[in-house]
Protein backbone atom coordinates (compact mmCIF):
# COMPACT_ATOMS: atom_id res chain seq x y z
CA UNK A 1 0.00 0.00 0.00
CA UNK A 2 1.47 3.43 -0.82
CA UNK A 3 1.68 5.61 2.10
CA UNK A 4 3.27 9.31 2.31
CA UNK A 5 4.05 11.37 5.28
CA UNK A 6 3.28 15.23 4.89
CA UNK A 7 4.06 18.35 7.15
CA UNK A 8 3.70 21.77 6.74
CA UNK A 9 3.03 25.26 8.65
CA UNK A 10 -0.59 26.00 8.98
CA UNK A 11 -1.03 29.35 7.94
CA UNK A 12 -4.84 29.34 9.19
CA UNK A 13 -3.61 27.97 12.59
CA UNK A 14 -0.19 29.11 13.05
CA UNK A 15 1.77 25.96 13.71
CA UNK A 16 2.69 22.79 12.36
CA UNK A 17 0.36 19.83 10.89
CA UNK A 18 0.90 16.24 9.97
CA UNK A 19 -1.07 14.10 7.91
CA UNK A 20 -0.27 10.36 6.53
CA UNK A 21 -1.84 9.44 2.62
CA UNK A 22 -2.48 5.65 2.16
CA UNK A 23 -3.31 5.19 -1.92
CA UNK A 24 -3.08 6.20 -5.26
CA UNK A 25 -6.72 6.74 -6.39
CA UNK A 26 -10.27 6.98 -6.14
CA UNK A 27 -12.47 9.24 -3.92
CA UNK A 28 -10.62 11.33 -1.55
CA UNK A 29 -11.32 10.30 2.10
CA UNK A 30 -10.99 13.10 5.05
CA UNK A 31 -10.08 11.14 8.13
CA UNK A 32 -10.85 12.72 11.52
CA UNK A 33 -8.97 11.00 14.61
CA UNK A 34 -11.27 10.15 18.03
CA UNK A 35 -10.84 12.89 21.30
CA UNK A 36 -7.18 14.33 21.36
CA UNK A 37 -6.10 12.18 18.78
CA UNK A 38 -3.10 12.42 16.78
CA UNK A 39 -2.98 11.32 12.48
CA UNK A 40 -1.61 7.63 12.61
CA UNK A 41 -4.15 6.91 14.90
CA UNK A 42 -6.22 5.33 12.31
CA UNK A 43 -3.36 3.35 11.09
CA UNK A 44 -2.59 2.45 14.74
CA UNK A 45 -5.97 1.18 15.32
CA UNK A 46 -5.92 -0.94 12.23
CA UNK A 47 -8.77 0.91 10.39
CA UNK A 48 -6.13 1.81 7.13
CA UNK A 49 -5.57 -2.11 7.22
CA UNK A 50 -9.68 -2.60 7.55
CA UNK A 51 -9.73 0.13 4.39
CA UNK A 52 -6.80 -1.86 2.68
CA UNK A 53 -8.73 -3.67 -0.39
CA UNK A 54 -10.30 -0.50 -1.10
CA UNK A 55 -7.20 1.70 -1.32
CA UNK A 56 -4.91 -0.87 -2.91
CA UNK A 57 -7.73 -1.41 -5.77
CA UNK A 58 -7.33 2.71 -6.32
CA UNK A 59 -11.37 2.71 -5.40
CA UNK A 60 -10.17 4.85 -2.26
CA UNK A 61 -7.41 7.78 -1.66
CA UNK A 62 -7.25 7.95 2.66
CA UNK A 63 -5.94 11.51 4.19
CA UNK A 64 -5.78 11.05 7.82
CA UNK A 65 -5.47 14.53 9.43
CA UNK A 66 -4.24 15.84 12.66
CA UNK A 67 -6.35 17.39 15.21
CA UNK A 68 -6.29 20.32 17.67
CA UNK A 69 -8.82 19.22 19.93
CA UNK A 70 -6.59 20.31 23.02
CA UNK A 71 -6.34 24.10 22.08
CA UNK A 72 -10.24 23.93 21.09
CA UNK A 73 -12.66 21.98 22.72
CA UNK A 74 -10.34 20.37 25.39
CA UNK A 75 -8.61 23.14 26.66
CA UNK A 76 -10.44 23.41 30.11
CA UNK A 77 -8.50 26.74 31.20
CA UNK A 78 -10.40 28.60 27.40
CA UNK A 79 -12.84 30.66 27.17
CA UNK A 80 -16.17 28.82 25.44
CA UNK A 81 -15.51 31.49 22.88
CA UNK A 82 -12.09 31.04 22.18
CA UNK A 83 -12.72 26.96 22.24
CA UNK A 84 -15.13 27.86 19.29
CA UNK A 85 -12.50 30.57 17.19
CA UNK A 86 -9.91 27.65 17.46
CA UNK A 87 -12.27 25.11 16.25
CA UNK A 88 -13.63 27.24 13.44
CA UNK A 89 -9.79 28.31 12.82
CA UNK A 90 -9.44 24.49 12.09
CA UNK A 91 -12.20 24.13 9.62
CA UNK A 92 -10.29 26.76 7.52
CA UNK A 93 -7.08 24.77 7.94
CA UNK A 94 -9.05 21.47 6.46
CA UNK A 95 -10.74 23.67 3.82
CA UNK A 96 -8.12 25.86 2.59
CA UNK A 97 -5.00 24.00 3.47
CA UNK A 98 -5.56 20.27 3.16
CA UNK A 99 -8.61 19.95 0.57
CA UNK A 100 -6.58 21.80 -1.61
CA UNK A 101 -3.18 19.36 -1.32
CA UNK A 102 -5.16 16.24 -1.73
CA UNK A 103 -6.66 17.82 -4.99
CA UNK A 104 -2.95 18.40 -6.25
CA UNK A 105 -2.13 14.97 -5.75
CA UNK A 106 -5.47 13.74 -6.27
CA UNK A 107 -8.23 15.23 -8.94
CA UNK A 108 -10.91 13.10 -8.59
CA UNK A 109 -13.66 15.21 -7.18
CA UNK A 110 -15.79 12.90 -4.89
CA UNK A 111 -14.67 13.97 -0.86
CA UNK A 112 -15.93 11.96 2.10
CA UNK A 113 -15.46 13.34 5.44
CA UNK A 114 -15.00 10.11 7.81
CA UNK A 115 -14.47 10.01 11.56
CA UNK A 116 -15.27 8.04 14.34
CA UNK A 117 -16.53 9.45 18.11
CA UNK A 118 -14.99 12.91 17.93
CA UNK A 119 -13.70 12.58 14.66
CA UNK A 120 -17.63 11.75 13.77
CA UNK A 121 -18.46 15.67 15.12
CA UNK A 122 -15.48 16.78 13.32
CA UNK A 123 -17.03 14.89 10.02
CA UNK A 124 -20.20 16.33 10.62
CA UNK A 125 -19.82 19.42 11.55
CA UNK A 126 -17.22 20.65 9.12
CA UNK A 127 -19.20 18.92 6.30
CA UNK A 128 -22.69 21.09 7.18
CA UNK A 129 -20.71 24.05 7.16
CA UNK A 130 -19.16 23.51 3.91
CA UNK A 131 -21.31 20.56 2.52
CA UNK A 132 -20.46 22.12 -1.03
CA UNK A 133 -16.97 20.91 -0.36
CA UNK A 134 -18.23 17.09 0.60
CA UNK A 135 -20.40 14.21 -1.41
CA UNK A 136 -20.75 11.90 1.54
CA UNK A 137 -20.41 12.16 5.32
CA UNK A 138 -19.89 8.75 7.64
CA UNK A 139 -19.78 9.80 11.27
CA UNK A 140 -20.02 6.42 13.58
CA UNK A 141 -20.83 7.43 17.11
CA UNK A 142 -20.34 11.18 17.40
CA UNK A 143 -21.68 13.75 19.58
CA UNK A 144 -23.87 16.26 17.98
CA UNK A 145 -25.72 18.76 20.33
CA UNK A 146 -23.68 20.23 23.06
CA UNK A 147 -26.63 20.09 26.02
CA UNK A 148 -27.27 16.56 25.48
CA UNK A 149 -23.65 14.97 25.05
CA UNK A 150 -22.75 17.21 28.29
CA UNK A 151 -25.69 14.90 30.50
CA UNK A 152 -24.01 11.68 30.49
CA UNK A 153 -20.63 12.79 30.12
CA UNK A 154 -19.84 15.62 32.14
CA UNK A 155 -16.14 15.64 29.89
CA UNK A 156 -18.37 17.36 27.12
CA UNK A 157 -19.49 20.73 29.34
CA UNK A 158 -17.57 22.43 26.67
CA UNK A 159 -19.86 25.90 26.49
CA UNK A 160 -21.60 25.48 29.96
CA UNK A 161 -24.32 28.11 29.88
CA UNK A 162 -22.30 30.05 27.17
CA UNK A 163 -23.81 30.54 23.91
CA UNK A 164 -23.05 33.11 20.73
CA UNK A 165 -23.13 32.91 17.16
CA UNK A 166 -19.41 30.80 16.67
CA UNK A 167 -20.71 28.52 18.78
CA UNK A 168 -23.68 27.49 17.22
CA UNK A 169 -21.75 27.42 14.10
CA UNK A 170 -19.75 24.77 16.06
CA UNK A 171 -22.89 22.94 17.25
CA UNK A 172 -24.49 20.60 14.51
CA UNK A 173 -28.08 20.07 15.97
CA UNK A 174 -28.66 23.94 16.84
CA UNK A 175 -26.45 24.71 13.53
CA UNK A 176 -29.08 22.66 11.39
CA UNK A 177 -31.89 23.96 12.99
CA UNK A 178 -30.82 27.70 12.51
CA UNK A 179 -29.52 27.00 8.54
CA UNK A 180 -30.86 28.90 5.67
CA UNK A 181 -32.25 27.22 2.42
CA UNK A 182 -29.25 27.69 0.30
CA UNK A 183 -27.15 25.80 2.76
CA UNK A 184 -30.20 23.24 3.21
CA UNK A 185 -30.19 22.67 -0.76
CA UNK A 186 -26.52 22.51 -1.02
CA UNK A 187 -26.17 19.71 2.12
CA UNK A 188 -29.57 17.74 0.28
CA UNK A 189 -26.54 16.80 -2.48
CA UNK A 190 -24.43 15.13 0.21
CA UNK A 191 -24.68 11.30 1.35
CA UNK A 192 -25.24 11.83 5.08
CA UNK A 193 -24.49 8.71 6.85
CA UNK A 194 -24.53 8.59 10.98
CA UNK A 195 -24.45 4.65 12.68
CA UNK A 196 -24.99 5.07 16.29
CA UNK A 197 -25.16 2.06 18.77
CA UNK A 198 -28.41 1.36 20.94
CA UNK A 199 -27.01 1.82 24.51
CA UNK A 200 -24.41 4.41 23.71
CA UNK A 201 -25.40 7.51 25.84
CA UNK A 202 -25.33 9.92 23.00
CA UNK A 203 -27.66 7.62 20.58
CA UNK A 204 -30.00 10.28 21.56
CA UNK A 205 -28.18 13.32 20.58
CA UNK A 206 -28.05 11.37 17.41
CA UNK A 207 -31.68 10.94 17.22
CA UNK A 208 -31.87 14.80 18.07
CA UNK A 209 -29.60 15.52 14.37
CA UNK A 210 -31.98 12.96 12.38
CA UNK A 211 -35.28 14.77 13.65
CA UNK A 212 -33.33 18.28 12.75
CA UNK A 213 -32.47 17.06 9.26
CA UNK A 214 -35.82 15.56 8.80
CA UNK A 215 -37.81 19.20 9.72
CA UNK A 216 -35.72 20.97 7.36
CA UNK A 217 -36.10 17.64 4.69
CA UNK A 218 -32.59 16.83 4.43
CA UNK A 219 -31.97 13.26 3.50
CA UNK A 220 -29.85 11.29 5.42
CA UNK A 221 -29.50 7.57 6.46
CA UNK A 222 -29.56 7.32 10.65
CA UNK A 223 -28.83 3.82 12.07
CA UNK A 224 -28.79 2.23 15.31
CA UNK A 225 -26.51 -0.86 16.06
CA UNK A 226 -27.02 -3.24 18.58
CA UNK A 227 -25.29 -2.51 21.87
CA UNK A 228 -23.01 0.07 23.03
CA UNK A 229 -21.11 -0.46 19.74
CA UNK A 230 -18.79 3.00 20.73
CA UNK A 231 -15.17 1.13 20.01
CA UNK A 232 -12.73 0.25 17.45
CA UNK A 233 -14.13 -2.94 16.48
CA UNK A 234 -17.68 -1.64 15.60
CA UNK A 235 -16.23 1.27 13.59
CA UNK A 236 -13.99 -1.30 11.59
CA UNK A 237 -17.50 -3.19 10.76
CA UNK A 238 -19.25 0.36 10.26
CA UNK A 239 -16.44 1.47 8.07
CA UNK A 240 -17.04 -1.09 5.53
CA UNK A 241 -20.63 -1.14 5.46
CA UNK A 242 -20.82 2.66 5.13
CA UNK A 243 -17.59 3.84 3.00
CA UNK A 244 -18.46 2.98 -0.15
CA UNK A 245 -22.60 2.83 -0.32
CA UNK A 246 -25.77 4.94 0.29
CA UNK A 247 -25.90 3.86 4.15
CA UNK A 248 -28.01 0.90 3.34
CA UNK A 249 -27.00 -1.98 5.94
Amino acid sequence: MNRQYHKWHSTSLDREMELLVFGHGGARVIVFPTSCGRFYDWENREMIKTLEHHIDQGWLQVFCVDSVDFESWWNTDAHPRDKAARHLAYHKYVIDEVLPFTKKLNDNDFVIALGASMGAYHAANITFRFPESFNRCVAMSGPYDFAQMSGPYNIFSWINDYNDDSITECNPVPFIKAADTKRLDKLKNVELIFPMGATDPLHEGNQLLSEALKDKEVPHAFHTWDGFAHDWPYWQEMVLHYIGGDGTR
